[in-house]
């Protein structure tokens, strides 16, 4: 065999296609028998090419798995001993390497049988060897090794990593350190014990070195691997870093600053900081990094980049997502020098420089909302301006940035509505299409959240853009539809008169059949949904058919973005339709089945060893052994396409259920086995939307099975189900937006089903609540490189808010019985109280105590004394939302407290009474206020000085803007009238005046109306025509209101 099997690998090489196709036939069929082991072995190590004995390495490495066990002991020993000896003379590089991997694969079978007791030994004897290629040769089987007998190296780790370390360090070879540098590399990949991975911390100072000189000889490709090690160690959950992160910072920051590197290279380098900031974002403020990675990183983005290169790769990209990453972790630190960098940069006479300005604003507004909200006015200044900008890169860049600040800097963004929008609207007939583009998406998100301020701009802005619809290219038509339903989500009924103009143009687009067109088709689809939801039912239903029709049928094009915006679209529907939607239910749930069980599409990138098995396209000679390697899996990308459908699918089940109930019965099984699979969904997206539709899952089930035998079983059981996924949810999803919705639908359960319902969980969900209050689970977790100063941990205000409000559900479940759990609740809630904490912690904390005191009731009062003083401080805060949660909370807590809170209506008085000035201004403040004193005066009238009190208090009425206050502010004004308090009929004609406008006012209940309607007519019957001069001084209309609420005698 041996003679005929080396003119085969000859001809095999040979670059005539048919040679080498026979060639292959060939070897495949000797490659059957047992014996091609010892032939290819003698190539290995005789062949005069480094070609033939490279392909001899490949072939049998993938021949010597399934042939391994039928070699006889003789044959055996000759392969362990050739592979070693071939590869300890062999001086090519890819034949080493080659050679390597099919030792590797022979040692993972050879080793553990008791079969190769002396490679190991071998391998620390070559590694301290005088001669260069020794040292380079046991480095390089290290590395390959531990992909197949990793564990066996156990015993001798400490040894090995001095022996790494050592090699790293080797003052004669650049080959040596180079090795050892891939074989750390492969090392940390296969090590998971958190002991050992710590020692590679004392490694990091040569890793740099090698790598420096690597990058000085022009090696980058080697460079680069310091780059993934220092990877792996930034993941890990071990504190591995210590002060070690200055130095690979300061590595990374001079390579991704040396424009003569190769992109991929520097790109590397980014994504470490990158890394850095998402992983270890203490240890950047700890060791004063933030602010020269961000003078790095803010002029890269003005680095000019051939526009052929891979977008991913270019500089300025990178950076911008580094900056976005080190805004979302950092904020107080990122944003002082972006800003300073932005004010800077906006005036530079470089075009370049000028883009960096506003797009460094636009990408960190997600991060550092609230701080950019502080400091909207200087900052709309250099972005209007840039709007104005002479270069169009520069308009673009604006375009963006003022899209993404009416993404996330909302509401406040939108105060600045009549600077920002004449601006957009000039930017939409900007003569480049890419910033007309970009000035839809910014019209699209700045309208998404108005409301009425919108109406003077109407006519402008549909006049604009149903022009731009009818005769733009179809990706601006398409953005273009975003901003038309923005703006038909904002105008509401008022958009009725461009509906018909809008739906008719969507009927062109929805019946579009060509790939290219399909986008445009999903956006119009999406519109049309929006439209019917601004417009109503009653508009929308006799016009529907045609839109169904051509939505259902847009299935068959197999488009996902399109079936995604469809399942949106039916959504909305069912919404508006409510039980009307039950008649479309045959058609629609099975696509949305569909969608929910398409498969994941996950692509895995296999690392199948080496680039040599693609030099010559070995690939082809293969067999079915091959299935015994185990190749590594590099990185897993997921379809984001088939995600998004899941997800709009997963939402369209809840939605459909929630608005159909009964009708939706036939789907209700199927459609909770999907949500139950998609409650553990690897992604958050689809996740998130499981969780909210199982609540609507569960309403569903309980309205279609009302009144049936096994009714009351099912819900239970389905009930049950439901949440032990939240329980379980609140405590180990590692998504905080997941969790937040998991806390809002047990509060929903609770106050929709009961206490009785949720009483089998209640200890569960207490304790699954304390581990969220503490900030100990999965999604809170920090990383553990670096001390974490407890008051500075930044974590999720919606969050938090979605955890504090279940202990008003519970406490409006319980009443006092919350009172035990309370006591479990109150310590951890009240870390959240320290001054040290941001004002939006303390605000929900007394939010939370006042709805609590509220529902659980006399139980408040041993907590009053601990209370208090924060309460009555939040008085005074700077935030109009603190003083109102604060002044509600002294009303609840005076009135539930009993006398352990009667010391306190001096300071409480005292505290209120600026809140009912000028100097406040805001009113709903005020109305909280009110509610507070009201609250007092009933519990303890006596204690309170009606005489200062009562003209200030009335002197506020009526209510303007918080409407919840009324029933305790105007039951509090009635009782005194109706119990003839001397205090309060000496204020007669203010009475007369508040009790008109409560008459009048359209937001007051009935119930409220009758009691003040009572209280007047007491008046009448003290005064009698002594009060006509007072009615006569009234318009006849609130004289008619006043009129109609008392009761007739």
């Amino acid at each position: 065999m041996a003679q005929s099997l080396e003119l085969l690998l000859i001809q095999f090489l040979m670059p005539d296609n048919d040679a080498r196709r026979q060639a292959e036939d060939q070897i495949k069929r000797l490659a059957k028998d047992p014996q091609v082991v010892p032939s290819l072995i003698h190539h290995l190590r005789t062949a005069k090419t480094p070609n033939v004995r490279q392909l001899a390495a490949v072939l049998l490495r993938k021949k010597i798995t399934g042939h391994w066990a039928k070699l006889s002991p003789q044959h055996r020993q000759l392969v362990k001993q050739s592979l070693i000896e071939s590869i300890t003379v062999e001086h090519s590089p890819p034949v080493r390497r080659a050679s390597a991997n099919v030792i590797s694969i022979v040692a993972k079978y050879a080793v553990p049988a008791g079969e190769w007791s002396d490679l190991l030994p071998y391998l620390f004897q070559c590694s301290q060897s005088a001669q260069e290629d020794h040292r380079e040769v046991a480095l390089i089987l290290f590395s390959s090794l531990t992909e197949t007998i990793g564990n066996s190296f156990q015993p001798y780790f400490a040894n090995l990593q001095s022996l790494l370390l050592k090699c790293l360090q080797d003052e004669t070879s650049n080959r040596v350190r180079v090795a050892a540098l891939k074989a750390v590399g492969s090392f940390l990949e296969f090590t998971h014990d958190e002991a050992e991975v710590i020692k590679f911390r004392e490694f990091i100072p040569s890793i740099l070195n090698v790598s420096r000189q690597c990058l000085a000889s022009g090696d980058e490709d080697v460079a680069v691997l310091a780059f993934e090690i220092f990877d792996e160690l930034i993941e890990s959950p071990a504190p591995l870093l210590g002060d070690s992160v200055k130095a690979i910072v300061q590595f990374s920051l001079e390579v991704c600053s040396s424009p003569t590197l190769e992109s991929n290279t520097r790109h590397q380098a980014i994504q470490i900081i990158s890394w850095l900031a998402k992983y270890k974002a203490n240890s950047l403020k700890k060791y004063k990094l933030v602010t020269p990675i961000l003078q790095v990183m803010c002029p890269l983005l003005a680095e000019s980049t051939d526009r052929n290169e891979d977008d991913d790769l270019a500089p300025d990209r990178a950076a911008a997502e580094v900056i976005d990453t080190m805004a979302l972790n950092l904020s107080k630190h990122v944003f002082p020098p972006v800003l300073e960098f932005a004010s800077l940069s906006s005036q530079s006479p470089n075009g370049k420089f000028r883009e960096a300005s506003v797009t460094s604003l636009g990408v960190i507004s997600e991060g550092c909302l609230e701080l950019m909200k502080n400091k909207l006015e200087p900052i709309l200044h250099i972005v209007l301006g840039s709007l104005r900008d002479p270069e169009q890169m520069v308009r673009g860049a604006a375009s963006f940035a003022l899209g993404q600040f009416a993404e996330y800097l909302q509401p406040e963004i939108v105060s600045h509505y009549e600077s920002v929008l004449p601006c957009i609207l000039n930017a939409v007939e900007d003569v480049s299409d890419e910033v007309k583009e970009k000035s839809y998406y910014a019209l699209a998100a700045f309208c998404e959240n108005m409301g009425e301020e919108i109406l003077p701009f109407l006519d402008p802005l549909m006049g604009k853009l149903l022009g731009a619809l009818q005769s733009s290219p179809r990706n601006l038509q398409e953005t273009c539809m975003s901003a038309i339903g923005s703006v038909a989500s904002a105008a509401e009924q008022a958009f009725v008169p461009y509906a018909e103009r809008v739906l008719e143009l969507m009927k062109v687009f929805m019946v579009l059949t060509n790939d290219e067109d399909l986008l445009s088709r999903a956006r119009a689809t999406e519109l049309v949904g929006i439209v019917a939801m601004s417009v109503g039912r009653t508009r929308m239903e006799p016009v529907l058919p045609p839109f169904i029709e051509a939505a259902i049928s847009g299935f068959g094009l197999e488009f996902s973005e399109l079936r995604e915006y469809t399942h949106g679209f039916f959504s909305n529907i069912a919404e508006i339709l409510d039980e009307g939607f039950a008649q479309y239910l045959p058609h629609v749930v099975p696509l949305a089945f569909n969608s929910c069980n398409l498969d994941d599409g996950s692509a895995v990138d296999i690392d199948d060893s080496d680039e040599d098995e693609n030099v010559h396209g070995f690939g082809g000679v293969s067999s079915d052994d091959e299935a015994h390697d185990e190749p590594r899996v590099r990185n897993i990308s997921i379809r984001t396409g088939v995600l998004d459908e899941k997800a709009a699918a997963t939402q369209a089940l809840g939605l459909f259920s929630l608005h159909t109930k009964g009708s939706y019965a036939p789907y209700l099984e199927e459609s909770f086995k999907i949500l139950v699979r998609h409650s553990s969904y690897f992604h958050e997206d689809v996740r998130l939307q499981a969780i909210i539709s199982l609540k609507y899952i569960l309403i569903a089930t309980q309205a279609a099975l009302q009144g049936h035998n096994e009714g009351m079983t099912k819900t239970k059981e389905v009930l049950d189900t439901v949440m032990k996924i939240y329980i379980k949810t609140m405590i180990e999803d590692d998504d905080k937006e997941v969790v937040a919705q998991a806390c809002m639908a047990v509060a929903d359960i609770v106050k929709d089903f009961g206490y009785m319902a949720v009483e089998p969980y209640i200890t569960q969900l207490v304790e699954a609540t304390v581990v969220l209050l503490r900030e100990q689970s999965a999604c809170q977790l920090v990383e553990s490189d670096s001390e974490v100063d407890d008051d500075d941990t930044e974590h999720d205000e919606v969050l938090m808010d979605a955890v504090s409000d279940l202990l008003p559900a519970f406490a409006k479940a319980m009443g006092s019985h919350f009172a035990p759990i309370f006591s479990k609740l109150f310590e951890p809630l009240m870390k959240f109280a320290k001054a040290s904490r941001p004002s939006q912690d303390r605000t929900m904390v007394v939010a939370t105590l006042a709805e609590v005191a509220q529902h659980m009731g006399a139980p408040i009062g041993g907590y009053i004394d601990t209370v208090m003083s924060l309460v009555l401080k939040e008085l005074a805060s700077a935030d109009a939302t603190n003083r109102r949660n604060a002044a509600f909370c002294v009303g609840e807590l005076c009135k539930n407290g009993g006398d352990a809170a009667l010391k306190y209506y001096g300071d409480a008085l005292r505290g209120l009474y600026p809140l009912f000035g000028e100097a406040e201004p805001d009113n709903a403040v005020r109305d909280n206020a009110a509610g507070a004193v009201a609250r007092m005066i009933m519990v303890h009238p006596e204690t309170i000085p009606l005489n200062q009190v009562l003209p200030v208090f009335l002197k506020v009425l009526p209510l303007k803007e918080d409407h919840e206050e009324s029933m305790a502010v105007y039951s509090c004004i009635c009782n005194l009238v109706l119990s003839s308090n001397s205090q309060i009929l000496s204020l007669v004609p203010e009475l007369v005046n508040v009790f008109a406008q409560v008459a009048m006012s359209p937001v007051e209940t009935p119930e409220v109306k009758a009691h003040v309607g009572k209280a007047f007519s007491h008046l009448i019957s003290i005064y009698g025509h002594q009060m006509q001069p007072l009615l006569s001084n009234l318009s006849p209309a609130h004289a008619n209101a006043l009129a109609t609420i008392a009761p007739q005698s």
